[in-house]
C-alpha cells in the first residue's frame, strides 16, 4: 500500500494516484482536514499483536501499518465536529488531533516523499538559504527584517527599482506576488515592523523551475523577460516562453546536495540565469507544482513521481540522492 496525504482535487496528486492505480498499485488517500470530523482513527498496541493504525476513509477502513511508502504532498488543517464550539474545547480537540494523527503517521515504518519533519523544516527560507550557501549556490543579496531602518538602508544601498520584496509563503488567504520596490513604496516601510519582510536584490534573467525527484532533475526554462510582468513569472506563465533545459553538471551536484542536506526526496527549485550566465538560487518548495512545466515541455515528471513512489514501496528505501 502507498499512503498519500493530500486533499481532494489537488491536480498533481490526482494525476499521480491515477497512474499508480493503472499500474495496479494499492493507494489510500488521506486528507488531514477529515480528522476527526469526517474520518475516525483507532491506533492500538496489544501484547502479542503488531501495532495497528486503523483509519476510516470513504473507501472503507484501512490499516496504515500496511503502508510501504508514503507521499506527504499537500495538507489542510484538521476540522472538528461543529458541535464543538467552546474556544478552549476547540483548542484542546485540535491539539489532541494533531498529536494523534502526526504521531500515527510518524510511527509508520515506511519511507516518505518527503519525510514530514524534513518537509516542514525545509519550508523555512532562512534555513534553505543557509544550506544553499553551504553547498556553494549563489544567492541574491537578501534581507529579512522587521526593522524599517534596516529596510531603508538595504534599498538605499542597491537603489530603488533594484530591490524586490516578497512573502515567505504564498497562502491562499493573502496571496502576494513578488514586487519591485518603487519610490511610492518607501513611505510604507514603517509597516515592516508588523511582520517580517523579505527584501532581495532584483536579478534580471531567465527563470528556471527545476523539479527534483530522488536523484533526477527535470529542468524547464521560463523566459518572462518580454512579458507584461517579468518580475514574477507566476503572474505571466501563459505569456512566458517555456522549454526544457539542461544544467551544468556541477550545478546539478550542488542542487542534489542541497536536497540531501535538507532531507528532501522531492523539491521544486526556483533559480534564475542572468544574462552573463550566472545561476542564482531563490528557493526550493518541498510541495511545489510541476504540471505547468510538464504540460509545456513534455518532461515526464508525473510519471517520475509515480515511479519513485513505486520503487520506495518495493524496496522500503527512499532511493536517496547518490551524486
Amino acid at each position: 500500500m502507498i499512503a498519500v496525504v493530500s486533499y481532494p482535487g489537488e491536480e498533481h496528486t490526482d494525476d499521480v494516484v491515477a497512474r499508480l492505480h493503472r499500474a495496479g498499485r494499492d493507494v489510500v488517500r488521506l486528507d488531514l482536514a477529515d480528522f476527526p470530523a469526517a474520518s475516525g482513527l483507532s491506533c492500538s498496541w496489544e501484547p502479542g499483536a503488531p501495532d495497528a493504525y486503523r483509519v476510516h476513509t470513504a473507501a472503507g477502513e484501512v490499516n496504515l501499518a500496511d503502508a510501504r511508502a508514503g507521499w506527504w504532498r499537500r495538507v489542510r488543517a484538521h476540522t472538528l465536529d461543529p458541535l464543538v464550539q467552546d474556544p478552549d474545547a476547540v483548542a484542546f480537540a485540535l491539539s489532541e488531533t494533531n498529536e494523534a494523527v502526526s504521531g500515527m503517521l510518524d510511527a509508520l515504518g515506511c519511507p516518505w516523499m518527503n519525510p514530514r519533519e524534513a518537509d516542514a523544516a525545509a519550508h523555512h527560507k532562512p534555513l534553505q538559504w543557509s544550506v544553499a550557501r553551504q553547498v556553494g549556490l549563489t544567492l541574491p543579496r537578501t534581507l529579512v527584517t522587521t526593522r524599517p531602518d534596516d529596510a531603508r538602508a538595504f534599498i538605499q544601498d542597491l537603489g530603488v527599482g533594484k530591490v524586490v520584496f516578497k512573502a515567505f509563503i504564498a497562502i491562499l488567504e493573502a496571496w502576494r506576488e513578488t514586487r519591485l520596490v518603487e519610490r511610492q513604496d518607501l513611505d510604507q516601510l514603517d509597516s515592516v515592523r508588523f511582520a517580517p519582510v523579505i527584501f532581495q536584490e532584483y536579478v534580471p534573467g531567465v527563470d528556471l523551475r527545476i523539479i527534483a525527484v530522488g536523484d533526477r532533475l527535470y529542468t524547464a526554462e521560463l523566459d518572462a523577460q518580454d512579458t507584461s510582468y517579468p518580475v514574477d513569472m507566476r503572474m505571466v506563465i501563459g505569456e512566458a516562453k517555456v522549454r526544457s533545459a539542461e544544467l551544468p553538471r556541477a550545478l546539478e551536484d550542488r542542487l542534489l546536495e542541497l536536497q540531501r542536506r535538507l532531507g528532501l526526496v522531492y523539491g521544486a527549485i526556483d533559480m534564475r540565469r542572468t544574462p552573463d550566465g550566472e545561476y542564482v538560487f531563490f528557493e526550493v518548495n518541498p510541495a511545489g507544482q510541476w504540471m505547468f512545466v510538464e504540460e509545456r515541455t513534455g518532461l515526464p515528471i508525473s510519471q517520475a513521481v509515480a515511479d519513485h513512489l513505486t520503487v520506495m514501496a518495493d524496496t522500503g528505501a527512499p532511493e536517496v540522492v547518490r551524486r
